[in-house]
């Protein structure tokens, strides 16, 4: 199954947290489970804050673009259209709030996101991250449908 990110265009594919074309990102991967939308991912050694833990920024970069990437799938989705369907509908950021709940550890993570509102050009994405059955950090993301316009060089 291809991830939301696989379908993409290459002038919005350049994003630290999801874009497939940015050699030194995440490179996230996120699909549907049912209603709720799931990223897998394992933090690298270098993103620790203290020995053994996750750096909080790499926690609110993975809310961040899991949510961005849910509020387009869930965009195709309400409209029945494939994701590689034009026009693209692609997301950033205009709200981010994220709590951390317990120190989350190196390992793999897992984020799982829930849309709670599309309005218009707006959706509204909870997102929860779990280190094995604990939750440790979530965050509410408002993404903004951005114009056709940006990212064109």
């Amino acid at each position: 199954m291809d991830a939301f990110q696989d379908h993409y265009p290459e002038n919005v594919s350049h994003c630290y947290g999801c874009g497939s074309k940015n050699k030194h990102g995440h490179q996230i991967k996120t699909h549907w489970e049912g209603d709720e939308t799931v990223t897998r991912f394992t933090p690298e050694p270098y993103h620790t804050s203290v020995p053994g833990f996750a750096y909080g920024g790499l926690i609110a970069s993975l809310i961040d673009c899991h949510s961005t990437g849910t509020a387009a799938a869930a965009m195709y989705r309400q409209e029945g259209r494939d994701m590689d369907s034009l026009p693209a509908f692609r997301f950033v950021t205009g709200s981010l709030h994220v709590d951390f709940l317990k120190p989350t550890p190196l390992g793999e993570l897992t984020l799982r996101g829930t849309v709670k509102e599309i309005k218009g050009r707006k959706v509204v994405v909870e997102c929860t991250v779990f280190a094995g059955d604990v939750a440790t950090a979530r965050g509410e993301v408002v993404a903004v449908q951005m114009p056709e316009s940006f990212g064109q060089s």
